[in-house]
């Protein structure tokens, strides 16, 4: 399922979510996360040893919903991909050019309100195994 223009465009202006994914036992687990569209594709991050890669990792089913600062919201249940390993530092960097506006040809990035150099944070996210979960829309629905 691809996104409509409407909601690309949403979704390129807001980056705000609430993501969900389910425990063991089936129950909901929500947390506040950042996202962005990276070439299509809604993106978040995360780490090897969150509780929801554990969960994702089991089930990859999960929603995750998009919000302003009013009452727009835009929501996708989503079956979730993991980029990590070697790729996880580079498509890092990529979700993170996006979600601070910074196109390549900024030669920085903010990592926990400090400016950081390209190579700092990609070791940075080498060393935090960082991972990008990648949404692949199996439903989505809007207020706005």
């Amino acid at each position: 399922m691809q996104f409509t223009y409407k909601q690309k465009v949403f979704l390129e202006r807001h980056h705000g979510a609430a993501m969900t994914s389910l425990r063991q036992d089936g129950a909901p687990h929500t947390v506040r996360v950042g996202v962005s569209l990276v070439d299509g594709m809604l993106w978040s991050s995360g780490t090897a040893g969150r509780e929801r890669t554990a969960h994702l990792r089991r089930d990859p089913r999960a929603s995750v919903m998009v919000f302003d600062s009013a009452w727009s919201y835009l929501t996708v249940e989503a079956t979730v991909t993991m980029i990590d390993g070697a790729e996880a530092a580079e498509s890092s960097l990529s979700l993170f050019r996006v979600m601070q506006n910074r196109g390549s040809a900024f030669q920085t990035l903010l990592w926990e309100g400090k400016e950081k150099t390209t190579d700092d944070f990609l070791r940075i996210m080498q060393e935090e195994r960082r991972l990008i979960y990648q949404f692949d829309p199996v439903k989505v629905y809007w207020l706005y």
